[in-house]
């Protein structure tokens, strides 16, 4: 584990030394971020000059709803996004045998080597915007609810990245991402909304087979409904199901892959 850190730690370091090279990209995507936060925020707002409820949910639940959601995929921005770019690239040029040969995790590699340095303050504005909205809530809150939330924010940031590469995976057989990726960010626009609109089926759906709704609805239902240990636990179980399943799916895919030398 503390070889995996220290690993870590060297890809995080290259990402800075990297992105100061191109700093106008470093405050364009600043910029970009920004605006999608402020188009967010200003969609829910004039919703509500129409309504006072939205699944339930008033505003303030709303903006709390949205701006975890911001966090998790600033994340996912910095962390995952630009590795699940090139994956599929690396499999088609036969680029994945430089991963494949290293004393180290292929999936760690492939899913952690490229840190978006240039995408890390608008982490922190995302980091910011939450807490605002944490603050501005005109209920208490406990200390146990806001912990398990932020925890649980993370945790659905994983499992993002988890069904990201879910949907990436075929391209050891279809040799291609043609589809594929353009699926992923249709479908994983199910997880911007508030579960509650959705109708039975699909909600049962995007809480167990594909967990979108366990990525920030879930966490903000305990934060606004109360923590349980059955909550928490359900919430658990099923990221490491989908982990088992992902490690189980890229496994297979590996098996199947066609390197540069064959």
């Amino acid at each position: 584990m503390l070889r995996y850190l220290r690993l870590y730690a060297a890809f995080v370091r290259f990402s800075f030394s990297r992105a100061m090279e191109f700093r106008l990209d470093f405050f364009f995507r600043i910029v970009m971020d920004c605006v999608f936060y402020a188009v967010q925020l200003l969609f829910f707002a004039i919703i509500y000059l129409h309504t006072d409820a939205l699944g339930g949910w008033s505003e303030d639940q709303i903006i709390i709803f949205v701006s975890g959601f911001f966090l998790i995929d600033a994340i996912n921005m910095t962390v995952f996004s630009n590795n699940m770019w090139w994956l599929p690239i690396f499999v088609n040029k036969g680029e994945l045998d430089y991963y494949l040969v290293r004393p180290v995790s292929t999936l760690f590699v492939v899913s952690l080597r490229d840190f978006a340095a240039n995408s890390f303050l608008n982490l922190v504005i995302a980091s910011g915007i939450l807490i605002w909205a944490l603050a501005r809530y005109p209920e208490p809150l406990g200390a146990l609810e806001v912990t398990t939330y932020v925890g649980l924010i993370i945790l659905g940031s994983v499992l993002y990245w988890m069904i990201h590469l879910m949907f990436l995976i075929p391209v050891f057989w279809l040799h291609t991402d043609g589809g594929l990726r353009g699926l992923f960010f249709e479908v994983e626009k199910l997880s911007e909304r508030p579960d509650q609109i959705y109708g039975p089926w699909l909600r049962r759906t995007l809480l167990s087979l594909l967990p979108l709704a366990l990525v920030a609805s879930y966490p903000a239902h305990l934060l606004f409904e109360g923590f349980t240990i059955g909550r928490l636990a359900y919430a658990l179980l099923v990221t490491a199901a989908t982990f088992g399943v992902t490690l189980l799916f890229w496994r297979a895919g590996l098996r199947s892959y066609a390197s540069a030398s064959s």
